[in-house]
């Protein structure tokens, strides 16, 4: 088979131009699906980075017109993670993916054995909806923002439930293959991705992932950190035969005129601010052309939202623009473009860039975020200084592919910004300085004409080992907080935290407020103009955040501390956002909250919750523990697991809801069934509770009653209760294999992990015994019988092994998990332990059909 005429012919199907022999990949897109991966691909902007790297991967996976038809590469995991610094227009690339998929006839939903599209943001998930987490085995692209993707390959998933992490850390470094798109705009992330690939090498992942830096202005510098060396990186970039190809030469030779604007940030004052933008209104409205798109880009969305209600041509605001040079009646439509919009709206405004300009043309105000694989060219460009790496990007956004060539070229115009520390944010001035040299003696943007990115790698935190293993531990610390990862995501002046907005009266736990849907949530900075500003004039009770422990909102005060990815829910009528500006502190109009219908009305995750106990269907003990472990076997052999680890898995399947036949989890499973269904739960043991499909899963509690007296077991873990049945089976002993089993039968709610310990408010014996997790020393477990007959007589739980040192259930429970992350590594403990909860998801939706 001649390989280039064969993908020759699948790249035009994708795009769907089967037959179309003037279509064609460029040379370099059909090396890289021919010839061995690099590591790095440095080619100019426009030339289609995005196609060439997402066909490329579905070439060397087998995939062709229709089916799987050939060999799978070895070199090429299974799961493609498309890594974008930037969230504004995400879902350009997601479309696009998506449309090369269908073209192909190889779109699929997880579950269909194809392949499956997902974006990676944050928000809830209907539990009874398969998720892309539930197929490892099937290949699949992920796309997000480096904070949704970085945050989870730290353990710390920014905007998710906490007790997803393991899943989503074990899936994201195992098969995995990440792009790292537009790498001159990850700030922290750059140096962090670049440690988490020697990680995987040095720590030794089960299945083998790779990554792949992309970007027009690569410093392959910037990849050098004190555990990853750049020198021996093998780059992918044009040919001197390929760069004089006519395509390529109209994107490298597109004529780019390059001037001063005279509009000039000089200051941050009040004043400083409105006469800046009123200058550059004036500016921008002489430039436009019609039928054409000007594009503005501006260092911080506080501007462009200034620029865009300057220029917005609304009755309202007429009077103030009387001055500028195109008449109101044709003068265009401005266009907001930033990362602080809703989903509907962020989608909204990506339509509207999909059209054609109209008559009038239009301008598009946008911050650096458009700088990020966001397809559009522009004829006129105003940029504010940037560092010169950003700078060539943007200039890659006007006249992008040679098209104003005939018609005199196009113009771009840079606008100089104060020389002092709070002009030049969310920027370095050194970084200015050196960009400003570049610029002011240059006369052509063209990306022929521009000088090389050679400036030195921006100082950021750098991950080591020790903190990176440490992260495991998902536990908060003994004062509630987690361990902090933001400065190895993004800058903290950049860092988000996650707003949704509700009607929720006085008080959101009567009724319970749901857990927010992705389209609810907006992202918001952690700058002193965005969120402390609007937590600053808003009344006690306005902000609320949720609480998984104490299962229920609590309000958030001024003085408590906000992280990055926090989720913090804003009474409606308080303000802080508007459908075409976005999300703003200051504006004070009702928010129109987006909760539906539609939306999955499901409480957040809690501590105490089990959402998967919860089910319509009622289903017993027996049953789903085999059901869970023949899921364990065929998840097994379809990923190629075997040996020893392949036995812990279905091991730990089989015996991970042993404790469910503990009289507090039983007591709350048929007090859940008593008011989901009005009627009692048969004899025996229950996995699953059942309820009619009307009603919404209940809040039952666990409790047991003892000498006649009923006691509640606040935070009660069935999973604790089933990991010392099973080394109460074994004798307490401690080895490799004991203690994995025993590991990951306590993982499989990612809510008893490396740490045991007694929480906030749980009920204490009475009479000093060791309690943690609801679980009292001294409980009984009843006898029980599997499926398959094997029966296990009563066991008395023992749980000495939560102190430190030696007792008499031999080492602690700290020393064997310890000892399991040294031994096998995080990633490959991570995977064993995902497995294990995605056999149990897939029994439990099984069970429900």
């Amino acid at each position: 088979m001649n390989l280039p005429n064969a993908y020759d012919d699948f790249f035009r199907a994708a795009f769907g131009r089967a037959g179309d022999q003037n279509f064609r990949p460029f040379d370099y897109q059909r090396r890289l699906a021919e010839k061995p991966w690099p590591d790095l691909l440095e080619v100019p902007t426009g030339m289609g980075k995005t196609a060439a790297v997402a066909l490329a991967w579905l070439w060397k996976r087998g995939w062709r017109s229709n089916g799987r038809e050939a060999e799978i590469d070895a070199a090429t995991p299974r799961r493609l993670i498309y890594c974008l610094p930037m969230r504004v227009l995400v879902e350009q690339t997601y479309r696009n993916v998506q449309d090369w998929l269908k073209n192909l006839g190889i779109l699929g939903k997880p579950g269909d054995g194809k392949v499956s599209v997902h974006l990676l943001m944050g928000g809830s998930e209907d539990v009874a909806q398969a998720t892309w987490a539930e197929y490892p085995e099937e290949d699949m692209i992920l796309i997000g923002t480096q904070d949704m993707l970085l945050s989870r390959a730290l353990m710390r998933g920014y905007g998710m439930s906490r007790y997803q992490w393991p899943v989503h850390f074990a899936w994201l470094h195992n098969d995995a293959f990440w792009i790292f798109d537009e790498v001159q705009l990850m700030g922290p992330g750059l140096p962090t991705s670049a440690q988490l690939e020697a990680f995987r090498k040095s720590l030794a992942s089960a299945k083998q992932s790779r990554s792949l830096w992309i970007s027009a202005t690569l410093n392959r510098a910037w990849l050098t950190t004190v555990d990853h060396a750049a020198d021996g990186l093998n780059t992918l970039t044009l040919t001197e035969q390929e760069s004089q190809h006519p395509a390529v030469r109209a994107r490298r030779e597109a004529v780019k005129h390059l001037q001063q604007a005279e509009a000039r940030f000089t200051g941050t004052t009040k004043a400083d601010v409105r006469s800046y933008i009123e200058s550059l209104a004036r500016a921008v409205s002489k430039a436009h052309r019609p039928g054409t798109t000007t594009l503005v880009i501006l260092n911080t969305v506080e501007r462009a939202q200034a620029l865009y209600e300057s220029l917005n041509p609304k009755p309202a605001k007429r009077g103030k623009q009387s001055d500028l040079a195109i008449e109101p009646a044709s003068r265009p439509q401005p266009l907001l473009i930033h990362s602080r919009f809703r989903g509907p709206d962020r989608r909204a405004i990506e339509a509207r860039l999909q059209e054609e300009p109209p008559p009038e043309g239009r301008i598009l105000i946008a911050t650096q975020a458009i700088e990020a694989g966001v397809d559009l060219s522009s004829c006129v460009l105003f940029t504010e200084l940037a560092p010169w790496s950003s700078l060539v990007q943007r200039f890659g956004r006007c006249n992008r592919y040679g098209e104003y060539n005939d018609s005199g070229g196009a113009d771009i115009y840079w606008i100089d910004l104060a020389d002092d520390k709070e002009a030049a944010q969310p920027y370095d001035t050194d970084a200015l300085t050196a960009a400003r040299r570049k610029i002011e003696n240059l006369t052509s943007a063209s990306p022929a004409d521009l000088p090389p990115t050679d400036e030195a790698a921006p100082l950021h935190p750098v991950l080591r080992k020790k903190d990176f293993l440490d992260f495991f531990n998902t536990d908060p610390d003994l004062s509630g907080f987690d361990v902090d990862i933001a400065p190895y995501v993004r800058d903290a002046d950049d860092a988000d935290v996650l707003i949704f907005w509700r009607d929720f009266g006085d008080d959101p736990n009567n009724p319970l407020q749901p857990a927010p849907s992705r389209d609810e949530l907006c992202r918001a900075s952690l700058g002193r103009s965005a969120v402390p500003a609007l937590l600053d004039r808003l009344e006690p009770g306005q902000v609320w955040r949720w609480d998984p422990l104490a299962r229920r909102w609590q309000r958030h005060a001024k003085n408590d501390r906000l992280r990055p990815g926090l989720v913090l829910m804003i009474a409606a009528g308080a303000g802080g956002y508007r459908n075409d500006l976005g999300f703003a502190a200051g504006e004070k109009v009702c928010v129109e909250p987006l909760l539906s219908e539609t939306v999955v009305e499901q409480e957040p995750e809690a501590y105490d919750g089990d959402p998967r106990s919860l089910l319509v269907k009622a289903v017993p003990l027996p049953q789903h523990l085999a059901d869970a472990q023949s899921e364990a076997e065929r998840l097994c052999i379809a990923l190629g697991l075997a040996g020893a680890e392949r036995d812990a898995v279905v091991t730990a399947d089989r015996w991970h809801d042993l404790g469910k036949t503990h009289e507090a989890f039983d007591t709350m499973l048929r007090d859940a069934h008593r008011q989901g269904t009005n009627q009692d739960l048969g004899p025996g043991f229950w996995a699953k509770a059942g309820r009619k499909p009307d009603r919404k899963p209940p809040r039952a509690k666990y409790r047991v009653t003892v000498d006649g007296r009923e006691i509640e077991r606040k935070h009660f873990r069935h999973e604790l209760a089933s990991m010392l049945a099973w080394l109460h089976r074994q004798n307490h002993k401690s080895d490799d294999h004991t203690d994995l089993i025993a590991y990951l039968v306590a993982a499989h709610h990612g809510k008893v992990r490396m740490s045991l310990r007694a929480l906030p408010d749980e009920s204490e014996p009475p009479d000093n015994r060791l309690f943690a997790r609801g679980v009292w020393a001294g409980d009984r477990l009843p006898a029980f019988t599997f499926a398959d007959s094997e029966r296990l007589p009563e066991t008395t739980i023992a749980l000495d092994l939560m102190q430190l040192g030696e007792g008499v259930q031999g080492p602690s429970w700290t020393t064997r998990t310890r000892r399991l992350l040294t031994t096998l590594g995080p990633f490959r403990l991570a995977y064993l332990e995902a497995l294990v909860r995605v056999a149990d998801w897939r029994a439990s939706r099984k069970e429900q059909v």
